[in-house]
């Protein structure tokens, strides 16, 4: 029954990512839900969801691109030692210490979800920050991203848009990005023991397809009521947090 559970909440995750991102507010929940403690859910949805975000950078590549005065190269690299750095600093975290962040952790990442979703969208764009910010945002992101991950995609949008990239193409980018900085936990996740491969596998199965679920369905579903559907589910998740602690 708490494989099929999760099984549906791949799918629901895998084309929530596909259509608006947000994928972990339902991971998250689902896992902790099956009796994992928050460290051992947070490991085991990063690594479930990546070959998801592999599948979503690959099919964007032909837009990728640097932003501003970084090139794609730099941003990488940026990526990968952020994502690193982010999942050494989970791995070295007890259990009893993540728990009592991840309330804090859920409502920063639903603010940023909302933000991203429903902010006034600027008219025109001012000049683009320059490369030493551009590179410690981006930095800073991958390190968040590989430590709990929440609300990245809306985080790069953000910041690769100041740098100077235009929406369609910083969307793109960050696809690919946001898999390069979980590529980086992954490798070191999947030695841990936190990870429960049986649930990561049905999990990771059922956001695979529901991924290609997504694609298809990105012109036929209200995306707009998605995101408040997604927003609701992160308050509600956060407020159960705070007053139920996992």
């Amino acid at each position: 029954m708490m494989l099929a559970l999760l099984l549906v909440a791949g799918l629901w995750a895998g084309m929530q990512n596909a259509l608006a991102g947000g994928g972990s507010f339902i991971t998250l929940p689902a896992l902790i839900l099956s009796g994992m403690s928050p460290l051992a859910a947070n490991i085991t949805s990063t690594v479930a969801l990546f070959p998801g975000q592999v599948t979503s950078g690959f099919s964007g590549r032909r837009m990728v691109s640097g932003a501003g005065d970084l090139s794609f190269r730099a941003l990488f690299l940026i990526s990968i030692a952020g994502g690193a750095l982010g999942g050494l600093l989970l791995l070295n975290t007890p259990s009893t210490i993540f728990a009592r962040l991840v309330p804090w952790l859920v409502l920063f990442a639903t603010a940023v979800f909302a933000w991203g979703s429903f902010r006034p969208k600027p008219q025109q764009a001012g000049a683009p920050i320059g490369r030493a910010p551009a590179a410690l945002l981006q930095f800073l992101i991958a390190i968040y991203g590989g430590y709990f991950g929440g609300g990245i995609g809306f985080l790069m949008l953000a910041a690769l848009t100041l740098a100077g990239l235009p929406t369609r193409a910083a969307g793109a980018t960050k696809n690919v990005l946001a898999g390069v900085m979980n590529a980086a936990a992954v490798v070191l996740f999947i030695t841990s023991p936190e990870v429960h491969w049986l649930q990561a596998c049905v999990l990771g199965a059922g956001a695979i397809a529901g991924g290609l679920g997504g694609v298809w369905a990105l012109h036929r579903v209200n995306e707009k009521a998605l995101r408040v559907a997604v927003v609701c589910l992160g308050v509600a998740l956060t407020v159960g947090l705070f007053l139920k602690p996992v």
